[in-house]
């Protein structure tokens, strides 16, 4: 059984920073993928930054600059520190990581329960 556990939202001013935190746990073999989608009120699920073991990252246009993902292979997590925060950014945001458990099972993407951001103007 896989669990990813996040932590970190809240509510922040127009323009203030948060850092939201993941930590994957359970029987994982690797992981290759890890990253943030985000739902809005009203808007479908968005891809808001991802990070592949190698390193390479990818983000949103509207978060380049403003966002940065990171992550710690040993310890299983990923991070993401939101700074120059806008209303716009104000969401639901979900961990996710692609997973390999072993044997035959192949890799699949695993979530967290979500943790809301919302950035007041």
């Amino acid at each position: 059984q896989v669990q990813l556990v996040e932590s970190g939202g809240g509510l922040v001013q127009d323009g203030g920073s948060l850092r939201l935190s993941c930590a994957a746990s359970g029987r994982i073999f690797v992981i290759n993928s890890m990253g943030w989608y985000r739902q809005a009120t009203g808007k479908e699920r968005e891809l808001v930054a991802m990070i592949r073991n190698s390193g390479t990252t990818t983000y949103t246009d509207s978060v380049k600059g403003r966002f940065t993902i990171s992550r710690d292979n040993a310890k299983k997590t990923v991070d993401l520190q939101m700074n120059s925060l806008k209303p716009d950014d104000t969401a639901v945001y979900y961990c996710y990581a692609n997973i390999h458990v072993g044997g035959y099972s192949g890799y699949s993407n695993y979530w967290g329960q979500g943790t809301q951001v919302t950035v007041s103007s």
